[in-house]
């Protein structure tokens, strides 16, 4: 059995500082291992140098201060093992959500809407954070770990986005060009001017940076600020004509009034329909005017220009008209409270006057959204909608005002 002299002791102690163990605590439990295990082990004339530096290669890998870094992980998370198998799982479960409720969403099936949801929201608020804590810990290079966390904070803009896009929530296309920006203008760099310093990884850099940028321009490429011209020219052609059908039938109503049976009583009741139904009509079209004005900072636009409105690129805003009409909150604001008070009183005096069904006034019951979920009649025609889709929504109003007028013009001829 060998002995350890005290200088052989100081030996090994000095050396296990030097090769980067700096917890006082750490290098005494080595010392003591070290120890052990030579004088158990070594013949007593046996060569101690060798036997030690043979015996100290058994505690690493690569670098003996590995065990530092690893004591101070499990000190500092204590339930170390438990966290990694939640980040673990948690990657799958998102994937297999995220998967999943596309394939649902591609089948328009039940669900999918729930399973996106779910999927997005752990791979961004556990998966990625959880990712980055382990991977910080396996650098000590502070360049290293601002690159891990620029690239975190990218994919966790990228499942936000996702999100907001799938569901067609407003500020989509912002959050988009932030992950876009984040990832082309910084993350890339960075990643570049790191790794370019290591001469082992030197060609694996720059090979995979040329991988970056050419994925950030396909990505740039895929972004769409508008639809399709065909789409586009489509949809404004469809707007119009329904603008020109909405006045068409103002001035049908016109002739109709004329042509009518021009006794006291009827024109009694028809001069109050002709009002009630200007009245509501005027207010519509004030609250669209509305829109154009503000958004394009000129109060004195009497008119709605379709084309124009789509050249200025405004058609598709979704944060303007649901700041106009709606509270942070999510509440209809006076005007849409308003308008629909001045509707429901509209549908009781037609259905009084004139005796019509209720069933086919102009519906204000909850209506189901985009999810499948029952919301107002305010959110679920005017709420992050589009710019186009709300002007349409509020001409369909406008419409159907002009048709139950034309019904009861038609009953008072009857």
């Amino acid at each position: 059995m060998y002995q350890l002299s005290d200088q052989q002791i100081d030996y090994i102690l000095s050396d296990i500082g030097a090769r980067g163990v700096e917890m006082e605590s750490l290098q005494q439990n080595l010392l003591d291992h070290i120890c052990c295990i030579i004088e158990q082990n070594l013949e007593a004339n046996g060569d101690f140098e060798n036997f030690y530096k043979k015996t100290i290669q058994t505690f690493y890998k690569d670098e003996l201060w590995e065990i530092e870094e690893e004591t101070l992980l499990l000190l500092t998370y204590k339930n170390y093992y438990t966290m990694k198998k939640i980040m673990i799982n948690s990657g799958i479960a998102a994937a297999t959500f995220f998967i999943i409720g596309s394939f649902f969403k591609f089948m328009h099936w039940p669900g999918a809407s729930v399973l996106i949801i779910l999927g997005m929201a752990i791979g961004a608020l556990v998966y990625l954070p959880l990712l980055f804590l382990f991977k910080k810990n396996e650098t000590t290079e502070s360049r290293s770990k601002l690159v891990l966390a620029i690239g975190t904070i990218n994919g966790i803009l990228f499942c936000t986005y996702t999100l907001f896009k799938v569901f067609h929530w407003p500020d989509a296309n912002n959050l988009w060009f932030m992950t876009l920006g984040l990832f082309s203008l910084v993350f890339i760099p960075l990643y570049f001017f790191n790794g370019i310093r290591d001469q082992a990884n030197k060609i694996n850099t720059i090979t995979t940076t040329l991988i970056l940028i050419i994925l950030a321009g396909v990505f740039f490429l895929q972004t769409s600020l508008r639809p399709s011209f065909s789409v586009q020219k489509k949809t404004i052609q469809s707007d119009q004509h329904m603008e020109d059908s909405y006045h068409y039938a103002t001035e049908q109503n016109k002739i109709s009034y004329n042509s009518s049976v021009d006794s006291s009583n009827h024109k009694t009741s028809q001069e109050k329909l002709k009002l009630t139904c200007n009245a509501l009509c005027e207010k519509i079209e004030k609250i669209k005017l509305n829109f154009i004005q503000q958004m394009e900072g000129d109060s004195s636009i009497r008119e709605i220009n379709y084309q124009d409105l789509e050249n200025s690129g405004l058609s598709t805003n979704y944060d303007f008209p649901t700041r106009m009409l709606f509270t942070e909150n999510g509440d209809a604001k006076d005007n849409l409270k308003n308008l629909k008070e001045d509707l429901i009183n509209f549908n009781s005096y037609i259905s009084s006057a004139y005796e019509q069904n209720s069933a086919k006034l102009i519906n204000l019951s909850s209506q189901k959204d985009e999810m499948g979920i029952d919301g107002s009649w305010e959110k679920t025609k005017f709420y992050n909608n589009p710019l186009l889709c709300v002007l349409r929504n509020f001409t369909q109003l406008q419409l159907d005002i002009r048709f139950i007028e034309s019904s009861c013009i038609i009953h008072h001829c009857n």
